[in-house]
């Protein structure tokens, strides 16, 4: 994935890019970076690798050398950016979040002549951010030139452009993720999430729609090309990566994950399901707000059987090697055994993917002296990996445990019938389950709907995109 901040103002903003950025810091653990444009010295640029140590670590060191009235950052899953860019429009920064799943294509269509060149990372990759700036320069425009990016990926490509006038926003044509517009009286901001820029005292004055372009500088913000009509924003916004204080498409986080719970224990309920526990709990922590709303509903007291201990390795999968990364998710579940010992415990967990930790805190739960653990998706059984985003690292999609457990139980012929394994009610969708409780060593399982989730959203259903539950676009 990946997250981003732009400001522009009257006076000095650097601050308050800094800060912006580093409030996007959930989004991605691999890279973050900082374009300041000032009038007298032109753009400074900086691009760390934050692996092992966080944005604002990094960055504290640069802020005495930056200096200037407008500026973007990102943190940054993938590429090193934002990028600094000269051409026959001028000179310019960008940063980009999406996904090109015509990388190739691209290049060969459009950049395989002499005199086209890209430089490539250590892997061959080449840089989706530089990919999208070639082709902004097709045209004869920054605005002709976006809207061409656009049109021609095919995955999503979410834009912010550091020109020497301004910012230029762009959301993605399908606006698969958020881009809003924050405002106080000395200029602009533009933000991935709206929580990043209200604490620096900016309200929010405007959210892009669908494809839109807008235009920023100190004074205000304009349109500069118009928001489509189709819209298929991601789901798991609200479900997983999005954080608990923002609002997308006026839809609170921590509000929709209350109202997501309560939705799953009132179903469970009318279908006779729902098992007599000591505890209701939160796989930490996206999992809690969904745990919080499936207590309440159900009467189930909610408490914290395990803490997660975060000062030293905030996030599970921040080492690179798979081996130490399951290491560290073990070391930071701290029982309570109070808690546990003897206890029915029912977990809520924000997604189920691929199982692995989910497995071993299972383990860590009944070596804790557990006397029964259920579980609780708190979206539909993931059948496939996103295609217009980059929040999820599955290289197949016989990665996800869902589809795994469908190949183990009926082979090629249980791909064909991947709703009705998503399916509780039906025969298919009740083995699954079954097996999965087996595995994991679960005493039930279940699965919010699809239904429940978009219900719990509460958008229209045909503006929220489910790829990666239902593979429909």
């Amino acid at each position: 994935m990946g997250g981003f901040f732009g400001a522009i103002s009257k006076r000095d903003c650097v601050l308050d890019i800094f800060f912006g950025v580093d409030y996007h810091s959930h989004l991605g653990t691999r890279r973050g970076g900082m374009a300041i444009y000032d009038t007298a010295t032109g753009f400074q640029r900086q691009i760390h690798n934050i692996e092992n140590a966080p944005f604002r670590t990094k960055f504290e060191g640069d802020l005495a050398g930056f200096h200037g009235t407008s500026g973007i950052g990102c943190i940054s899953d993938t590429d090193p950016q934002p990028l600094l860019i000269r051409s026959h429009l001028g000179l310019y920064a960008i940063t980009t979040v999406g996904i090109i799943n015509n990388t190739d294509q691209l290049i060969e269509t459009h950049f395989s002549g002499p005199g086209h060149q890209f430089l490539a990372q250590s892997s061959g990759k080449v840089n989706s951010s530089e990919l999208i700036a070639a082709l902004i320069n097709q045209k004869g425009s920054l605005l002709e030139g976006i809207r061409y990016a656009q049109e021609m990926v095919d995955g999503s490509a979410t834009i912010l452009l550091l020109t020497p006038e301004g910012i230029i926003a762009a959301r993605d044509k399908l606006g698969r993720l958020p881009v809003l517009v924050g405002q106080n009286e000395e200029g602009c901001c533009v933000s991935f999430e709206s929580f990043a820029y209200q604490k620096l005292g900016y309200h929010t004055a405007y959210e892009l729609g669908p494809g839109e372009i807008v235009r920023l500088t100190a004074e205000g913000y304009e349109s500069l090309a118009p928001a489509g009509e189709e819209m298929r924003i991601c789901a798991f916004l609200w479900t997983y990566y999005g954080y608990p204080n923002s609002d997308y498409e006026g839809v609170n986080v921590e509000v929709m994950r209350y109202r997501n719970g309560e939705i799953m224990a009132r179903d469970e309920e009318a279908r006779g399901r729902l098992p007599q526990v000591d505890f209701v709990a939160g796989v930490p922590d996206s999992g809690v707000p969904h745990a919080i709303g499936f207590a309440n509903r159900s009467g189930r007291p909610f408490a914290r059987p395990f803490v997660k201990y975060t000062p030293t390795w905030p996030r599970s999968f921040m080492p690179a090697n798979q081996e130490v990364r399951n290491q560290v998710a073990k070391m930071k579940q701290i029982p309570v055994p109070e808690l546990i010992e003897g206890k029915k415990l029912l977990f809520v967990d924000d997604s189920i993917v691929r199982g692995t930790q989910l497995k071993e805190t299972v383990e860590f739960l009944y070596s804790s002296g557990a006397a029964e653990v259920h579980m609780r998706s708190a979206c539909p059984p993931i059948m496939y990996g996103c295609k217009y985003l980059n929040f999820s690292r599955s290289n197949s999609d016989m990665e996800l445990l869902a589809r795994r457990t469908i190949q183990e139980l009926e082979g090629d012929e249980g791909q064909k019938h991947l709703d009705e394994y998503a399916d509780a009610s039906t025969e298919r969708g009740q083995c699954m389950l079954e097996t999965i409780c087996k595995q994991l060593g679960f005493n039930s399982l279940g699965y919010q709907s699809i239904d429940g989730l978009l219900e719990a959203i509460g958008i229209d259903k045909s503006k929220v995109c489910t790829y990666c539950w239902t593979g429909r676009e």
